[in-house]
């Protein structure tokens, strides 16, 4: 049996499959990382549509595949499929969904204007990411989630998925990253996102607002540690941060490219 430390890297992009943002590289570069420093590393995204299935050899799993996401009271059948990480020995999942996934743009449309259904595309991610870790049957010990649209994530697994035992050790990091959005996520994302009796109210308060500001403050004050991905981020969310009793905070560093301020997180994290 394996006795190294898993890491799991939920993010809303990476290289070389998507690229909104130069931190698309740095996940890709912290799982090769973390890979070549003896953890055993996952990656799960979404199957956006205008990632290329056959120029990244996306491939379905099947004993995977088959689970329904329940979303306030629809189901949506989540596919799994999954690549082999370029020049490094690592399995990249992808989550897919007809109804969700299967547009040919990420988050607005080709006039713009940002999706009515982002936040439940956002919560099927999220809850679609956990279901997927428990097929796995592969309790991680850190979870790093990076991008708006993982934010719930921190705070469903310090409640609905608080007492599963394959995350009963893991470790959360938030990679905050700028703002890329100045709508809201509309006034059913609450309702959407609440999947469990185990959220309650004051659970959702942060992120209500539905705000990509409101998901970043949500996000890291459910995290056991916050990655300040960036020089452009809101000051007084920061500061926020900062404030908080006992979390874990890696500055911001223009050049980081050994990511050694990476790896000295996940040891800590690891009690290492």
């Amino acid at each position: 049996m394996s006795t190294k430390k898993r890491i799991l890297f939920i993010a809303q992009e990476m290289s070389p499959y998507l690229e909104l943002s130069d931190y698309a590289a740095m996940v890709n570069k912290m799982a090769i990382k973390s890979n070549e420093a003896g953890l055993e590393v996952r990656v799960i995204m979404p199957r956006f549509g205008i990632i290329n299935e056959r120029r990244h050899r996306l491939h379905e799993v099947v004993r995977l595949s088959g689970i329904n996401i329940v979303i306030d009271g629809d189901d949506y059948p989540l596919i799994i499929k999954v690549a082999s990480l370029p020049n490094a020995r690592l399995q990249v999942y992808f989550l897919d969904n007809e109804d969700y996934f299967k547009r040919k743009t990420v988050f607005a449309d080709e006039n713009e204007a940002f999706f009515d259904d982002n936040a439940a595309r956002s919560v099927f991610f999220c809850k679609g990411a956990l279901e997927t870790v428990k097929k796995f049957g592969w309790p991680p010990d850190i979870i790093h989630c990076s991008g708006w649209m993982t934010s719930l994530i921190p705070m469903y697994l310090k409640t609905a998925y608080k007492k599963e035992p394959v995350f009963a050790n893991s470790k959360i990091i938030y990679s905050m990253l700028p703002n890329t959005f100045k709508e809201k996520l509309g006034t059913t994302f609450v309702k959407k996102a609440t999947i469990s009796n185990q959220i309650k109210e004051k659970d959702m308060e942060l992120f209500k607002e539905g705000t990509n500001t409101a998901l970043n403050r949500g996000a890291s004050k459910y995290a056991d540690a916050v990655v300040l991905a960036g020089d452009k981020l809101e000051k007084k969310v920061v500061d926020e941060v900062k404030a908080e009793k006992g979390k874990i905070i890696l500055p911001y560093k223009k050049d980081n490219e050994d990511l050694g301020d990476y790896l000295q997180l996940y040891n800590q994290l690891l009690g290492k």
